[in-house]
């Protein structure tokens, strides 16, 4: 028996732990999957000391990033991105991957075409670097937008001018806002300026329809929600711990 879970906080909605263990029944498997709700990073260590047969970790946020310090190796991509949301423990050692960028790539190329050469990411945390790498494979220039900016070249929401959004014919939401139990709540961009030419893809998938993805069918946009990424990222985790 294995067990697998998922790092996070404040995790109790998650459709990680209902997803793996239905796989696990369906394909008869003796593993268990379970939420590791840890309250600060530096209760990482301790699911080590009560748990032997712990075989692979999914991680969310606020851990992506400031988990990194506590593994052993990063993947390719996990260290060019700079945020990991799966761990492999192999032989001991515990290997960072994100699969968050192919689980987005995939959910997202059979909607772009060639007039969506630039994109607006919404938010800095470690899932909105994974799409800034899967925007990139696709050649398209993405801006970064937050109520704090980190640097001169990320844009405040008071920067998003009629000419920026409509230049801009991606717009992905990677912050929290609009999570359940928080529905009404959404980014504070000009919707006003969205159009019939625009993607609006949320990365939340509880609820459904976010209030995000509520403004942007408004204006006629394609909406997409987070989750048909969240169940290719997951299935790449398994096989990322199984190969």
């Amino acid at each position: 028996m294995g067990t697998y879970g998922l790092i996070g906080k404040n995790i109790d909605y998650s459709f990680s732990k209902s997803f793996f263990n239905k796989k696990f029944e369906k394909e008869n498997l003796n593993h268990t999957y379970v939420n590791f709700d840890i309250k600060v990073i530096d209760e990482f260590p301790l699911i080590f000391s009560k748990s032997n047969d712990v075989l692979g970790l999914n991680v969310t946020t606020p851990y992506k990033e400031i988990i990194i310090p506590f593994l052993d190796k990063l993947d390719n991509d996990a260290y060019k991105i700079g945020a990991v949301n799966t761990i492999k423990i192999e032989n001991g050692k515990l290997i960072g991957y994100n699969t968050d960028h192919y689980g987005f790539s995939k959910s997202i190329i059979p909607y772009i075409n060639e007039k969506q050469l630039s994109a607006l990411i919404i938010g800095t945390g470690g899932a909105s670097k994974a799409i800034y790498f899967a925007l990139s494979k696709f050649n398209i220039k993405a801006q970064f937008v937050s109520r704090k900016p980190k640097n001169t070249q990320h844009l405040n929401y008071k920067d998003l001018t009629s000419n920026i959004i409509k230049e801009n014919l991606i717009i992905i939401n990677c912050s929290p806002v609009g999570t359940y139990p928080n529905i009404d709540q959404h980014p504070l961009i000009p919707y006003e300026h969205i159009n019939n030419k625009h993607i609006l893809f949320d990365l939340i998938y509880n609820p459904i329809q976010t209030a995000f993805l509520k403004k942007g069918s408004k204006m006629n946009a394609k909406t997409i929600n987070g989750l048909e990424m969240l169940k290719i990222q997951a299935e790449k985790s398994w096989e990322i711990w199984n190969n």
